[in-house]
């Protein structure tokens, strides 16, 4: 596995599990310790995001300092992941 499959990997499971404390919320609404996790997973969301971008280039069309077409230049992805 590639780094970059690692850190697409790890940014996957920290956005579940930031959903996931968020579901909680909806039924715990008053659950400081839920609360207080899901804004570390957020910021931690962000960190790994950012780090993937810098590295990697946009994850998607609504990805920070891009334009609305930048995703799509080449190579795509599974011609990059042929290529290693």
């Amino acid at each position: 596995m590639t780094e970059q499959s690692r850190l697409r990997r790890r940014i996957s499971a920290v956005q579940f599990a930031a959903w996931e404390l968020h579901l909680y919320l909806d039924a715990h609404p008053h659950c400081p310790e839920a609360a207080k996790k899901l804004a570390e997973y957020r910021e931690l969301a962000k960190k790994l995001h950012a780090e993937y971008e810098d590295k990697y280039g946009p994850l998607n069309e609504t990805s920070r300092d891009t334009s609305r077409w930048a995703w799509i230049s080449d190579p795509w992805p599974w011609e990059a992941e042929a290529n290693e």
